[in-house]
């Protein structure tokens, strides 16, 4: 694994490439350790999917991920942050089930919150962090110019200690009914495969949204290498691995962002863009791609499932590229985005680009 540019002051993301090989995947028992596989277990709330594969692959793809598997859905309820720690709500889907939560807000300007695997984590300016009274750590700028420090308060809510009568617990509560209690408007996923009887949620009127895919076809474009040319992976050498893994990924993304310049018949003026196509002109080879993306709040046990949903329905011989872009929570640790590419003749073997910061 490599990792490129430092982060400077006026740079704050970091970028981690990988070039490796994955073991036999198992259907029966997918792998949750070991990279791409951690990666996207670690995305903490996903806003978009995206998928390019040669157009020939589409009807496959169409089968299996669109007709067999079931589109991710998601909810938008309005509800104060203390009813998430009162009633059926917090014995059956947090202390019991597996939820995904985030609430509306600005990361870094307004007061956020977010539950993820029973974490409860509060992302609040300064001035409720003191009316609040909660422990927490300061996190982001100090001083810098436009941009304002926050706090981070986390709880566990499935501790043995968050429970009512508990000193932590009470205090949490409290804060909630006195000082966190305007209703926020969350966005709500429900993880587990089995819901409640009777829903908890379904009090609050959710409004429930599908992430059905949009679908691009017949983009004609010019395609680079997928694997690293066999000098640099001799060599092992950082900055031409930084080279090669830079270039393409900057095709993959204006393919996801459908720009012309990756086109096989763009011929603009060098001089109104300079971008040139990664690789030497003679070895470039001209295909038929579509793309396939998914908007909403999706769960990162999704995103990993569709990957080696693919893995084991494309041949080895189809290469793909598959991304996962994140809502973004400011924190220099959280990945923004990770994109797996899997070359094709080359068994087991993948690329992967985790953007981590703010």
């Amino acid at each position: 694994m490599f990792s490129f540019s430092e982060p400077t002051a006026y740079q704050s993301s970091k970028c981690h490439f990988t070039y490796g090989t994955m073991g036999h995947l198992d259907p029966r028992q997918l792998p949750s350790k070991g990279k791409p596989w951690i990666t996207i277990s670690s995305c903490d709330f996903i806003r978009r999917v995206e998928l390019v594969l040669p157009q020939e692959s589409l009807e496959t793809v169409r089968q299996v991920l669109i007709t067999e598997k079931h589109p991710p859905e998601f909810r938008r309820v309005t509800m104060p942050l203390i009813d998430i720690l009162s009633g059926d709500f917090f014995k059956k889907y947090v202390k019991l089930g597996e939820v995904l939560m985030l609430s509306e807000g600005r990361m870094g300007i307004d007061n956020v919150f977010s539950l993820r695997k029973g974490n409860l984590t509060l992302f609040l300016d300064k001035e409720t962090y003191e009316r609040a009274g909660l422990v927490g750590k300061p996190e982001g700028a100090k001083g810098n110019r436009g941009q304002r420090p926050r706090w981070v308060v986390e709880f566990d809510l499935r501790a043995q200690s968050m429970y009512p009568g508990k000193k932590g617990f009470d205090r949490l509560v409290y804060a909630c009914k006195t000082v966190l209690k305007t209703p926020v408007t969350w966005l709500f996923c429900n993880v587990s495969t089995t819901s409640p009887t009777s829903d908890p949620l379904a009090p609050y009127f959710p409004i429930t949204y599908t992430s059905r895919p949009a679908v691009t076809e017949g983009v004609r474009a010019i395609l680079p290498a997928l694997r690293p040319p066999t000098s640099i992976i001799a060599s092992d050498q950082s900055d031409q691995y930084e080279s090669f893994a830079t270039e393409l990924y900057e095709w993959f993304a204006l393919i996801r962002l459908g720009s012309l310049r990756v086109e096989s018949g763009d011929e603009i003026d060098p001089y109104l863009c300079r971008y040139k196509r990664p690789g030497e002109e003679n070895q470039l080879q001209e295909v038929e791609l579509c793309r396939l993306s998914w908007e909403g709040f999706i769960s990162p046990s999704w995103a990993r499932n569709t990957l080696a949903t693919l893995i084991l329905s494309l041949h080895g011989r189809t290469w793909f590229s598959f991304s996962a872009t994140t809502f973004s929570t400011g924190s220099k640790d959280g990945i923004q985005e990770c994109s797996f590419v899997r070359p094709s003749n080359t068994p087991g073997e993948y690329l992967l680009w985790e953007i981590k910061g703010p």
